[in-house]
């Protein structure tokens, strides 16, 4: 079986990257390993007293996140492909490189929203990043409009 790794982040066209991971693990027999990386600077706010940490800010974002992501699987396994997630905090790139060696992940699948120049100054690219830096297979599927 072909191992899958499929970061997600929620945004609206997560749903148009899922469709197009689950089509490409029905042609090549296929376990989609879903994964979100949170940011670590949840629940941190910034007012008059400098910054502020509220846990029960970041317990809550977690929570709802992990909600979110096992509604993705449950998507996934209705489409008869295997299916399993993870929900961790920490920098995008580097959990996600991770957990694809963990996985032992032949490719890892990404979305690419089309946009590039000033975009990826101010924003910068996870998927750019991903392509660049991964010793696995980066498939990029359009997702556009």
């Amino acid at each position: 079986m072909i191992n899958i790794v499929l970061p997600v982040d929620f945004g609206e066209k997560t749903d148009q990257l899922i469709d197009g991971a689950v089509k490409f693990a029905k042609q090549v027999n296929g376990k989609i390993n879903l994964i979100h990386v949170a940011p670590t600077d949840i629940g941190f706010a910034i007012g008059d007293m400098g910054y502020q940490y509220f846990p029960e800010v970041e317990e809550n974002e977690i929570r709802e996140e992990l909600v979110q992501l096992n509604k993705l699987q449950q998507r996934v396994l209705a489409h008869d492909i295997d299916c399993e997630h993870l929900l961790k905090q920490g920098i995008a790139k580097d959990i996600i490189l991770e957990y694809a060696k963990t996985k032992k992940a032949d490719f890892i699948v990404m979305g690419s929203h089309g946009r590039s120049g000033i975009y990826d100054v101010f924003v910068g690219s996870l998927t750019k990043g991903l392509t660049k830096s991964s010793p696995i297979p980066v498939l990029v599927l359009p997702i556009h409009e």
